[in-house]
């Protein structure tokens, strides 16, 4: 059985495959109404919100096209912070909406602080929004959500945050944190298939939202509000994610969110430990390290994908390179969603052993396997 410790998509729990078996209902139907309608009020609580929250059938990068055409106008000003790959993304669909983007580069595997926020904000000023990412997929670094959305408050703009590796892991106060807009998707911490976009709008978002010149139809958060008035959706909904999706949240509330979030945190801690422990680099700042994912640098002479070959082929275990610059540089081990310490132990003891073939004499024979 393969170790799947990618950082997204995830491995889907067994409740969450068998739900997808069930039959298909009238779509516009009473028990549809009700199904969604529950829905909507169990994903507001893990967002921890008691504003709105909306599924599309769509992946999380949808979210970045949902928050700029509903909260943004064509030529407004906003700051994009990027110190990874997801962060640059995010500011380079700001730049394909024509808006004037003013980019917060810091150094890859390194957080954006709430000072240096604060600093462009006043170089750049006036904003009309912030765009965040709370956990840079790509880098295994975690921002300061709750800095960074206080500092955007007291700068008069508007907080869109990309939670696409942290919803439903990592603590998300979205009503107490003054987030505006968060998006997310299935495939991670959510512990489904890929293909629901979740949003969350607070009040300050609607407030915007009425002032937009964007043009949008299918994406438009007003069609969405509604049709949620009535438990229905805009379109056609994803019925198979969805009853995916009841049951994921099913499991979550099961736990419980804060033992979910201790979980997670014990997982990245097992895995940063470890990972140093055998002599492996981490690349992220430890102050900042996510829960969800660890990127660590490959031994000396080896590429990410060498060592991401042979973690494959012999141990039977997944894991996933970097991204852009940092394809062949760094490797990825994802531990968000269903995932638990066993897991991760074996992908250390693995790890370990191909370490120590690396290390001895003529480690270019065929390695052995570890099962």
């Amino acid at each position: 059985m393969v170790n799947f410790r990618l950082p997204g998509p995830t491995p889907l729990p067994p409740p969450v495959i068998e739900a997808m078996g069930r039959p298909m209902i009238p779509h516009r139907g009473p028990v549809f109404r009700a199904f969604y309608t529950d829905l909507l009020r169990r994903v507001r609580a893990i967002h921890r919100t008691e504003g709105d929250v909306f599924i599309w059938p769509a992946s999380g990068s949808a979210g970045w096209e949902v928050a700029i055409v509903n909260l943004l106008s064509p030529g407004d000003r906003v700051v994009a912070t990027v110190c990874g790959d997801f962060g640059d993304r995010f500011a380079k669909a700001g730049l394909a909406f024509g808006l004037d983007v003013r980019r917060l580069d810091v150094p890859w595997g390194q957080a954006v602080t709430g000072a240096a926020l604060a600093q462009a904000l006043e170089a750049h000023g006036p904003v009309r929004a912030v765009f965040l990412t709370h956990n840079e997929t790509s880098t295994g670094v975690t921002n300061p959500l709750r800095d960074l959305t206080r500092v955007a408050v007291e700068h008069g703009a508007l907080t869109m945050v990309d939670a696409v590796s942290s919803a439903g892991a990592l603590p998300l106060e979205m009503d107490a944190w003054d987030v505006d807009f968060v998006l997310s998707g299935s495939q991670k911490a959510w512990m489904c298939p890929p293909g629901l976009l979740i949003a969350g709008i607070g009040s300050r978002a609607w407030d915007a939202h009425a002032r937009s010149t964007f043009p949008r139809f299918f994406w438009d958060i007003s069609a969405a509000k509604a049709s949620a008035a009535s438990g229905m959706t805009p379109a056609t909904p994803p019925l198979t994610l969805l009853y995916a999706f009841d049951a994921a949240l099913q499991l979550i509330e099961e736990e419980g969110l804060e033992q979910v979030w201790d979980r997670h945190r014990a997982l990245g801690h097992l895995t940063r430990t470890g990972l140093v422990e055998i002599g492996l680099e981490l690349f992220a700042d430890s102050a900042y390290a996510s829960d969800t994912v660890t990127a660590f640098r490959p031994p000396a002479g080896t590429t990410a994908g060498t060592l991401i070959d042979a973690m494959r082929c012999d141990y039977g275990i997944e894991l996933q390179n970097g991204q852009a610059h940092l394809a062949d540089a760094l490797v990825r081990v994802g531990h968000m969603g269903w995932a638990h310490a066993s897991e991760l132990r074996e992908v250390l003891v693995a790890l370990a052993a191909y370490l120590d073939i690396q290390r001895s004499p003529g480690h270019g024979a065929a390695l052995t396997t570890a099962r």
